[in-house]
């Protein structure tokens, strides 16, 4: 089958099938979500061997998740004009610098610098948000949601692999071999990206969409009250993540459990996002998308109230780490595909780009206030309920959402 949206010349001899783009888009969203999903395990060992306390970490992390945020409209508007491969390059050598950076990082500043500024930049260039786009250009339609599901599902599983991994390899070599270990490995997102590679805007006048300037693309997205909600929604999404992500694994040792439990952890919560985020992106196809998103976001402000008003096991934990993993990215097919189906594919990455915004803003207050708010009161428990809250208001923001293509006005002929 010929990919969708490549020059008609070429698509029917193509080397790149359906199959491999989505083979390769997924290693790409694997090996460049695992890593950064694994950093809460980093958070003892390194602050301990170092002499800081858990707010520096909590800063490199919330700067990492606000540069993300920033950096994705640039990086997707970047994508949509000139192609996904020189992004999704620069990005993964980014990130690479920042891991070997981070390694040798001895004071709070390089640690900023490493964690936050440069992985933050090399995320917003080689996250599996640019692969997502790409898919939308290059799977056909009747592929595309199974296809944004399975995508989303990879950096999940990146997350299952890389959170034991990690631990153990912390226990075995030491935090510093890990992370040198971790840049090897996203040295891999060059050759990679090669296959995922979208054409530039000035080779793909074959798109069926009409010519619309980017000015005009975000002043009627910004325009539309169901992006708008989609965009505030998407806030709660990040939040919660970006504090689990960075404080799960401490607030779990505070109650008892090993190291190597709160590893475990976040691998429960990768590997049964596999499954919420493959089933998500199939649940798409047949229900109504914010509906979808409804549930999600109230199931997640359950589970939380569930697990913080119970003592702590690691029945409990694993228990928490289940329910939390089917609704970890399973935001994303829905959140993506919407955008899709309101605003066309032509500014697909740029419009998205600007959605994860939100996001991210949402994973910087997450993971910063975490850290604040521990070594002010020496308890996350304010910021536990505060993300049920959040959950809670999202649930209720996405069921006015129009799930319908913007209406626009035909070209008039000269």
């Amino acid at each position: 089958m010929a990919l969708a949206g490549t020059d008609t010349g070429t698509a029917g001899s193509s080397w790149r099938t359906p199959a491999l783009v989505i083979a390769c888009g997924a290693l790409i969203g694997m090996l460049t979500f695992g890593p950064r999903s694994t950093f809460g395990v980093f958070l003892q060992p390194m602050s301990h061997d170092l002499g800081w306390g858990r707010d520096v970490f909590a800063v490199a992390l919330a700067v990492q998740n606000l540069l993300w945020g920033l950096g994705q409209p640039f990086a997707g508007a970047m994508s949509d004009r000139f192609g996904t491969l020189r992004v999704l390059a620069v990005g993964g050598l980014l990130y690479a610098a920042g891991l070997v950076l981070m390694r040798y990082a001895s004071s709070p500043l390089m640690l900023t610098m490493s964690t936050g500024v440069l992985i933050g930049f090399g995320l917003s260039g080689a996250s599996f948000n640019l692969v997502l786009a790409a898919f939308t250009k290059l799977v056909p339609p009747a592929q595309r949601s199974l296809a944004l599901g399975i995508g989303t599902a990879a950096g999940s599983f990146g997350q299952f692999l890389f959170a034991p991994f990690s631990a153990a390899m912390i226990d075995a070599v030491g935090w510093q071999s890990t992370l040198m270990v971790f840049a090897a490995l996203m040295l891999l997102v060059v050759p990679l990206s090669l296959v995922v590679a979208t054409p530039s805007a000035a080779h793909s006048s074959a798109s069926p969409e009409p010519h619309q300037p980017i000015h005009h693309a975000l002043a009627e997205a910004f325009g539309h009250r169901s992006y708008v909600l989609l965009v505030l929604g998407f806030f709660t999404c990040g939040f919660q993540l970006a504090f689990i992500t960075a404080h799960l694994p401490a607030y779990l040792v505070d109650r008892g459990l090993t190291v190597q439990a709160g590893g475990w952890v976040l691998a429960v919560i990768g590997l049964f996002n596999i499954v919420g985020s493959i089933s998500v992106g199939w649940f798409a196809n047949y229900f109504p998308r914010r509906y979808v998103l409804s549930v999600i976001y109230l199931a997640r402000a359950l589970s939380i109230v569930i697990f913080i008003s119970f003592p702590v096991t690691t029945g409990s934990a694993i228990a928490f780490a289940v329910v939390t993993g089917l609704t970890w990215l399973s935001t994303v097919p829905p959140t993506s595909s919407l955008i899709a189906l309101m605003f066309g594919t032509r500014w697909l990455a740029t419009l998205y780009g600007f959605a994860f915004v939100s996001h991210q803003i949402g994973g910087f207050l997450g993971a910063l206030l975490g850290g604040i708010a521990f070594d002010r009161f020496g308890s996350y428990g304010i910021i536990w309920w505060l993300s049920a809250l959040l959950g809670l208001l999202s649930a209720l923001i996405n069921l006015p959402i129009v799930e319908e293509p913007v209406a626009r006005i035909a070209p008039q002929a000269s």
